[in-house]
Formats: C-alpha cells, structure tokens, sequence
C-alpha cells in the first residue's frame, strides 16, 4: 500500500492522563473495601523526553530509492539497525542548508562511539545542479560519512510529498541569472526499525541532537 503523506498533526508532545484515570478508579475502590491498598513501592523514573517534535504513535517511514552520493543506490531500508536523520535541502544553498549540515557534524562527534549507529542522509531539492558527484563532494566539507540522494525531478517529488516537504524555485532578483529554493528545514529522526520518532526544526542545537540520538540509540 503507498504510504499516506506525512503532515503536522503527526507530530505531537507526549502528555498520558490515562495514569490519573487509573489512579482515581483505584482510589475509589480502595475507599469502598473493594480491594486492599497496594504497597507503597519506588516509582519507575519516567522515559526522558525528546527535544524534538514526537510521533506519537510512531509510524513506518516511508522508503525511497535514489542515487546517492557514494555511487550506489540509496534505499533508506538499508539503515535500518542505525538512526536515520533524513533531511533536505541542496548544495547552492547560502543560509539554512551549510549551518544544518555543520549543526549535525558537530552532533556527530559529540555522539563518540555512538556516532557509528547514527546515517545522516540529505536529499536534494535541486536535481537539476545536484549530481550525486555534486552531492558528494558538498557533503565531504561536512562529514564525509554524509550521504546525499538526488534522482529525476519525479522520483524527489515523491519523496518530498510523502514527508511533507515543499520546495519552490525562486529567481533572483534584479535581473540576475540563477535561482533559489525556499525549502522545509526541519529534519527527521528515523529509529533502528525504521520508524519515525521525531522531527527537528531548524534552530536547534548539537546538544539537542545527541541528547535524542543518545535516547532513541538505546530503545
């Protein structure tokens, strides 16, 4: 079955008032004799929270197939046992994509031995300068374990429709030849099976980038 496009209201806070729920019942029937009261015992310390925007339930992410930049194919399903952060953007790029791409960098040699579980993977949203030779060379000033994906204008339009991005070419202005592309910036968080469990906007930090690769590693 194809996948349903990703959007906003996938991505929730976790907030669980079920346990009140429970406890209120418990506490009425305690207080009618209908059963005995439960030994005090050590509360269990709740899962640290992400930084991130969270998938509540988390939910398959969808796969693709494209070039990527080390000269094989890239199928997202290949990392599975690692963690995935998927995003876009695309090597012309002036602003949002270069201080992305150093943020995750950073993020990855905070993360010590950790960082071997943890594929950044960026696709274009500009196939017709980005070539997967482009793309790797882009993504080496970077890290060189980056890997870029870049395929006909179709195969990226599928793909930035089932994760909710957009992408629109803007020409320059005052008669300059060229474009931009004003893009989504957030990026993904993939689990070791393949599933989505969070997103992050742009603006957030390394340290906010190893403090929920360190918590989804050890699920």
């Amino acid at each position: 079955m194809p996948s349903q496009p990703l959007s906003r209201f996938d991505i929730v806070r976790r907030w669980q008032p079920a346990a009140f729920v429970v406890c209120s019942s418990l506490f009425c029937l305690v207080a009618h004799g209908a059963v005995s009261a439960p030994t005090p015992t050590q509360p269990s310390a709740p899962s640290p929270a992400l930084k991130a925007g969270v998938f509540e339930p988390p939910r398959v992410a969808p796969d693709f197939t494209l070039r990527g930049s080390d000269g094989a194919a890239l199928k997202l399903s290949h990392y599975r046992g690692k963690l995935v952060i998927l995003g876009f953007g695309y090597s012309s790029c002036t602003d949002v994509c270069p201080i992305t791409l150093a943020m995750l960098a950073e993020a990855r040699k905070k993360l010590g031995a950790n960082a071997a579980d943890v594929q950044v993977v960026y696709v274009t949203v500009d196939p017709e300068r980005d070539s997967a030779a482009r793309l790797k060379t882009y993504l080496a000033a970077f890290d060189p374990t980056f890997i870029g994906g870049t395929g006909t204008p179709e195969q990226l339009a599928a793909v930035r429709k089932d994760y909710g991005i957009s992408a629109v070419k803007k020409a320059f202005d005052g008669g300059l030849q060229g474009y931009s592309v004003h893009h989504s910036s957030y990026f993904y968080l993939i689990d070791r099976e393949g599933r989505l469990r969070g997103l992050m906007p742009f603006g957030h930090t390394a340290d906010d980038v190893v403090h929920d690769a360190n918590i989804l590693l050890q699920k």
